[in-house]
Order: C-alpha cells, then sequence, then structure tokens
C-alpha cells in the first residue's frame, strides 16, 4: 500500500528538565492533535530510543508511552538502531502502514542524555563502536577527525569548508524555535574553537540533548479522505556498513549511505537531481560532505566545494539541513531521525516558517555510528 504522513511535531530540543516519558509523551500527544486522530485510531506505536536504560535506568518505554497516550491496545515496540534509530523507526512505520499490518501508526523517538556529565554520556555513545576498536580507545570522534584529516589532504579541500558547515548550520538553526542552538557563529569563531579531534574543533560536533519527534503515518487512501496536506513515503533504504570501520575499502566512502539511497531511488523512480531539499546526520560537520557524496548529489571529494560554493545553504541549488542540522537543532539519539522526518515533511506541506523553500521532494539520512548502518527516506508532496 501507498503510505503517507499526514502529523508530526517535534519537543523544544536541549537540556530539558522533562524526563523520556515526559518527552515522549509531549511529542505524541501534539502528533496525535497535528494529524486530527484519536487515540483509538492508532493500531501501531513504535518508539525509536537507543539508550533509555543506559542513561535514565528506565525501560518498557513503549509499554509506558502507550499507556500515557491511551492508545491500548495498539501494538508498541521499541525499535533501536543506535543513533539511527530514528530512521529505523521511519523504516518500521513505513512497513507497519505498507504491509496492511495497520491504517494508523505513530513513531515516536525521544533521548534523555544532559543530565550526565559528558564523559558519561560520551562513554555510553561510544558503545556503539566494535569492541575490538572501543578496547584501544577509539571512539566516534576520534574517527570523525582521522576521516576528516584523510579527506582534506587526498581531496586538497581547505579547512575553511568544514567551518562553512557549521556556520551554515547553525544560520538554519536560528529559524528552528526548537532547535537546541538558535544563534549565528563567524567563520573565526568556527575556525578557531577549541580542538577536539585534529582537525576538528568544538563547532565541528553537535551537541548532547533531550528532546523527542513524532509522525503519523497512514496509508494514502485515508490520508486523502482526512488531510487538506499530506506527504507521501515514496522512497525507503536501509543498509549495513562494517561494524569495524578500519574493515573499509575506502574511509571517505560510506557504503550503507550508497546502498540505502540507491534503495530509496530505485523504489521512487527518482534520482539525485530530482530533490529539493534534504536532511543529512551532520553528527560531524565531515559526515556532511560524505552524505552528500554518497547520496550522489556530488562525486566523490567534491562536496567541499559545495559548501564553499554556497549551493547548500537555504538558498542556494540544494538547501541541506535547513532544520539546522544536528550541529545546531541538536542530537537526542533516538529522536533525531524522526525529526528528520518532521523537517522534511513539514517543508513538503508548506509549514516550515522561516526555514521554508520550495520543495517538491525531500530526502533524510540518518546514520547510525560511523556509518554502520542508514536508512534513507524519501518524501514527496502529495498530488
Amino acid at each position: 500500500m501507498g503510505v503517507a504522513v499526514i502529523g508530526a511535531s517535534m519537543t523544544k530540543f536541549g537540556q530539558r528538565d522533562a524526563w523520556i516519558r515526559e518527552l515522549l509523551s509531549q511529542a505524541g500527544e501534539e502528533c496525535l492533535t497535528d494529524a486530527g486522530v484519536t487515540p483509538d485510531d492508532v493500531e501501531h506505536l513504535y518508539v525509536s530510543n537507543m539508550s533509555s536504560g543506559e542513561f535514565e535506568g528506565q525501560t518498557g518505554i513503549m509499554n509506558l508511552l502507550a499507556h500515557d497516550l491511551g492508545v491500548l491496545p495498539a501494538y508498541s515496540e521499541r525499535v533501536d538502531q543506535t543513533s539511527s534509530s530514528g530512521g529505523a523507526g521511519i523504516y518500521e512505520a513505513w512497513q507497519s502502514v505498507a504491509s496492511g499490518a495497520s491504517e494508523m501508526t505513530l513513531l515516536v523517538g525521544a533521548e534523555k542524555m544532559t543530565h550526565k556529565t559528558t564523559g558519561q554520556a560520551t562513554d555510553i555513545i561510544a558503545s556503539i563502536t566494535h569492541p575490538d576498536e572501543y578496547k584501544h580507545g577509539v571512539t566516534l570522534p576520534s574517527f570523525a577527525g582521522m576521516t576528516a584529516r584523510h579527506y582534506l589532504e587526498r581531496f586538497d579541500a581547505p579547512r575553511e569548508s568544514l567551518a562553512r558547515v557549521a556556520v551554515k548550520n547553525h544560520k538554519n538553526g536560528v529559524d528552528n524555535p526548537n532547535a537546541q542552538f538558535q544563534k549565528e557563529i563567524t567563520m573565526e569563531k568556527a575556525l578557531e574553537s577549541p580542538i577536539i579531534a585534529d582537525p576538528l574543533r568544538l563547532y565541528d560536533f553537535c551537541p548532547i540533548t533531550d528532546g523527542s519527534a513524532a509522525l503519523m503515518f497512514t496509508t494514502e487512501e485515508r490520508a486523502a479522505e482526512i488531510a487538506d496536506e499530506y506527504a507521501v513515503v515514496s522512497g525507503i533504504g536501509g543498509a549495513t556498513d562494517t561494524h569495524v570501520v578500519h574493515e573499509r575499502d575506502d574511509p571517505t566512502v560510506m557504503g550503507g549511505v550508497v546502498e540505502s539511497s540507491e534503495q530509496a531511488y530505485e523504489m521512487a523512480g527518482l534520482g539525485p537531481e530530482d530533490l529539493d531539499v534534504a536532511e543529512l546526520h551532520d553528527m560531524f560537520t565531515i559526515l556532511e560532505f560524505l552524505q552528500l557524496e554518497g547520496i550522489g548529489v556530488a562525486e566523490q571529494g567534491t562536496a567541499w566545494e559545495m559548501a564553499m560554493d554556497g549551493a547548500t545553504a537555504k538558498d542556494g541549488e540544494l538547501p541541506i539541513n535547513t532544520s539546522g542540522g544536528l550541529k545546531s537543532k541538536g542530537h537526542p539519539l533516538g529522536a533525531s531521525g524522526v525529526a528528520q522526518g518532521v523537517e522534511i515533511y513539514e517543508q513538503l506541506v508548506g509549514e516550515a516558517g522561516p526555514r521554508q523553500v520550495e520543495a517538491d521532494t525531500a530526502l533524510a539520512c540518518n546514520v547510525g555510528g560511523f556509518g554502520n548502518c542508514v536508512i534513507t527516506t524519501i518524501m514527496e508532496a502529495a498530488e
């Protein structure tokens, strides 16, 4: 069956006093309202979350949410695919409707992280890495630093190109009332911030974040009956790359991005040239370049040129991360991929406010770990 998105919501991202149960309930309730459906209409409920047990000591959050929203006896499930849990939730929700198992599926993603120290949160996130690499002290930031150094030297890219990604996404975040950081930064500030993993500096990294986001999925037929504006999931794909990063033939190629986007394009009958806007997983600025190349928008080693000439700005040829991206919007692990879906949905139905661009076709790419698992989703505005 054709699958449509008819509602979306996103809580404020940042340092929140609310715990994960409250964050989930807020986004879920607001999504029900936005979609114009009742709790009784919901047949499947998916909760995207990476580490509620490790961060908060709270498991069974899908059961809690089903109770709090009053959607009983809907089938509920927690979806964990590390930092791509949100994208995996989109895949699960799409499958539930496309298969005919559910006519109305609610997806809510959330993470509560900021109550932990930076060291504690980093250690939880580092558990994503392969044990053989982790025991040698390898973390995601170190992977990012090594890859960025290799990319810059191999493709003769200026260090300023990475800073331009940070500056662009902070500028976009100013117009997102739910973003964690709503302030612009200068090139000078980005380039002179403290080094974290050479050559990457503080402003090349996304923050630790609390937050939640939600999407409502239904059949295209039902959407046409109950919604004035909606988006269609025309293509979706998922793929897994090597867990041990150093086993990859080329560290600058994210194989999961390449494979999942090819699947999504094939399903949608589209190509990179058809995209009007995209949300990419900029956990680190270098990942925006690797994903632009992985989804076929740029040739290998050339994505940095798009940053330098403004092609990825909101008024550029292909706006990237109009939401502010993970860099400015924040990265509450399980919620991030869902929030990407929220942004492209709002762009397609004309509800993005000051972030609005002209868009009929949009893509979201959610990455787990350092490209270990990836989900790419393409949505189109309903005709």
